[in-house]
């Protein structure tokens, strides 16, 4: 079945052509939803007749945040060809693992990344190609594809970070897309009035779909950032009435910490949405001390993302929890020996959904290995409460075992953060003549605090039992990250010996 439906820029310049549709932040420049559908239309055209980009075709990108960026995304979905952001904080070789894999018939960069492009045996040009087309004069060129896309059409290939290995292309659906919008203007209550910052990274499902493709769908605006920068954040809530705010854990912490925090007007913001991440309850506090409420969720690239979410009314009462699974969303807790788990059991969280991905582009399988039938093995321990809400426990690769219990990170973790000496924390398993395994848990300590052992160890002891407490504290002066924001567990390895940190 053929469904015209996915060309959304084109039904909104239809319903309400003069309605903000995107604002460049570095320029000023903005785009009504008719001047957006011109130009994306100009986009395909170019693609097609310039550079014989067809149906199903890849298109890589590697570039900063930029407004070209999005209207290449819409160029894309109207021609129906495939965009694949790219990594551009990857080296050249590290590149040519998803340039080999996708086999894009374009590649389009910014000349700061020309560089980063080896031997390919496609076109690459300037992504400056599309300036004029995006930032000029009024576009006047039309388009019409040769057939409506169908919601089971790729609309994005999206690599994985590949921290534990070989990057995977998950393959996004324009099924996905509308689902994945459904649930989040449903669980987030969106309307048309809303206004957003855009500044999570493209080459991230999170740049596009916890909030960006959401919007679109249902005609709200965007202004657009090239990075994250937090005083200018704090600048733009109070200049542009910004109703959602989306970020990691570390961006709110960041936020809170810039001088100007206390003075801002962020009366205009309903919540903020937090993912990747549980938010400790000391900085949930700062915010509603504001009048921000946290919606914490739970997302992968794979499902959704927008899979989860707890209501600003749980954040605290119910903090660390996802809350309930969105609308759309069937869940499974799994036992090692793929029965369900009970209530309060922990197990791995299966999901299905009409957001779960096809699989992985050109790895049946690894597909294989995610999927069966039809449930999306997330590779997250979770636990159901009695009353419904669920928790995350930890990434089933971080478990580690000592003395023959199961030790999840995530657990420590969050009792470490609750100590007013640390500001965060990771704890990765070491082996251990005695118990196999021991923890050891790097330390990010609060402004002007010192580590006293014995007091976070007493800590501990009144929260955990003795095998999940660490056996070593290790304090370091920020945690390694990756580009979804996340701790990067694997890049801990140099402080295996902290007489080597």
């Amino acid at each position: 079945m053929i469904h015209p439906e996915v060309d959304w820029i084109a039904k909104w310049a239809h319903y309400t052509p003069g309605r903000l549709f995107l604002r460049d932040q570095a320029t000023g420049r903005e785009w009504t939803y008719a001047e957006a559908h011109r130009r994306a239309g100009a986009v395909a055209a170019w693609l097609r007749d310039d550079h014989g980009v067809g149906r199903d075709d890849r298109v890589a990108v590697l570039a900063r945040n930029c407004c070209e960026h999005v209207f290449l995304f819409l160029g894309c979905v109207k021609l129906g060809a495939v965009l694949v952001p790219l990594n551009f904080r990857l080296t050249a070789p590290e590149l040519a693992v998803p340039l080999a894999d996708a086999e894009p018939a374009l590649v389009l960069r910014t000349a700061e990344f020309a560089d980063r492009i080896g031997a390919i045996s496609c076109p690459a040009v300037d992504l400056d190609g599309l300036t004029a087309l995006v930032r000029g004069a009024e576009a006047g060129a039309t388009f019409a594809a040769d057939r409506p896309g169908d919601l089971d059409d790729l609309v994005m290939i999206l690599y994985t970070s590949g921290t534990t290995g070989v990057p995977k292309g998950a393959m996004i659906t324009h099924r996905m897309l509308l689902w994945n919008a459904i649930n989040t203007e449903l669980r987030l209550d969106l309307t048309s009035a809303d206004h957003s910052l855009a500044f999570a990274p493209f080459f991230h499902t999170g740049g596009w779909n916890v909030l960006l493709t959401p919007f679109l769908h249902c005609g709200a605006s965007h202004t657009l950032l090239e990075n994250f920068d937090a005083a200018l954040i704090l600048g733009l809530i109070e200049r542009e009435r910004v109703t959602l705010l989306f970020g990691v854990p570390t961006m709110l912490q960041m936020l809170a910490d810039e001088p100007r925090f206390g003075a801002t007007d962020l009366a205009s913001l309903r919540y903020a949405i937090v993912g990747g991440a549980p938010m400790p309850v000391p900085l949930i506090d700062v915010w509603h001390a504001r009048r921000v409420f946290i919606r914490q969720g739970y997302g992968l690239t794979e499902v959704g993302p927008n899979c989860f979410s707890l209501h600003q009314d749980h954040a605290v009462d119910h903090a660390g929890s996802i809350g309930f699974p969105n609308f759309y969303i069937e869940t499974r807790v799994v036992a090692e020996d793929g029965r369900d788990c009970a209530d309060d059991e922990v197990g791995e969280l299966w999901l299905r959904s009409e957001v779960v991905t096809p699989g992985y582009w050109r790895k049946p399988a690894a597909t294989a290995e995610a999927i069966t039938d039809g449930w999306f093995h997330t590779g997250d321990l979770v636990r159901r409460a009695a009353g419904g809400f669920f928790h995350v426990v930890d990434r089933k690769k971080n478990m580690y075992i000592s003395g023959g219990e199961n030790v999840y990170p995530a657990e420590v973790e969050a009792v470490l953060v609750a100590h007013p000496a640390v500001r965060e924390a990771a704890v990765v398993g070491i082996p251990d003549p005695r118990w196999g395994e021991a923890g050891r848990a790097f330390l990010v300590l609060n402004t002007d605090q010192a580590l006293d052992e014995a007091d976070l160890r007493a800590h501990c002891l009144q929260r955990l039992a003795k095998f999940k407490i660490p056996r070593e504290f290790v304090t370091i002066e920020a945690l390694p990250r990756n580009d979804a924001g996340k701790v990067d567990r694997t890049a801990l390895g140099p402080f295996a010996n902290p007489e080597e940190r």
